[in-house]
């Protein structure tokens, strides 16, 4: 805590925020491990074998999706399947946990009508969905 007597301590919504990524961040870390481990017990099928990752890691982009078959953007999700691919998914909860960490907080800036917080944060999920869905990919 701080000396300063004027402080007063994180906010509701900034106790809210860092709430939900926690909650997040520990989940996605408990689904990396699980889903690592599945992959190299192979306990599931795989794509790429785990003895052929060190070579594929060091192919341009290009390469590594040809060789790889992986495909692009989110079709991956249908690929859920296979061990490889499950252990991406911790991964892709992980840096996506922050567009619900900010949604829960539209309703505490709306219901006191903090319209400049609200809108800041509409408009950061907004940047943060756009970004996640691919449509500025130059190729």
């Amino acid at each position: 805590m701080s000396d300063d007597p004027s402080f007063r301590g994180p906010s509701p919504e900034q106790l809210r925020y860092a709430c939900i990524l926690d909650i997040g961040m520990k989940t996605s870390l408990v689904l990396l491990i699980l889903s690592f481990g599945a992959y190299v017990c192979e306990a599931f099928p795989v794509r790429m074998p785990f003895e052929d990752l060190p070579r594929l890691w060091t192919l341009p982009v290009g390469d590594y999706l040809r060789q790889s078959g992986m495909p692009t953007g989110w079709s991956w999700l249908a690929m859920l399947e296979n061990g490889d691919v499950l252990a991406l998914s911790g991964i892709a909860l992980l840096a996506g946990i922050s567009v619900p960490s900010l949604l829960v907080l539209l309703p505490s800036y709306a219901g006191r009508r903090d319209w400049a917080f609200f809108s800041m944060t509409c408009f950061l999920v907004g940047v943060l969905v756009l970004a996640a869905s691919g449509i500025f990919v130059s190729h």
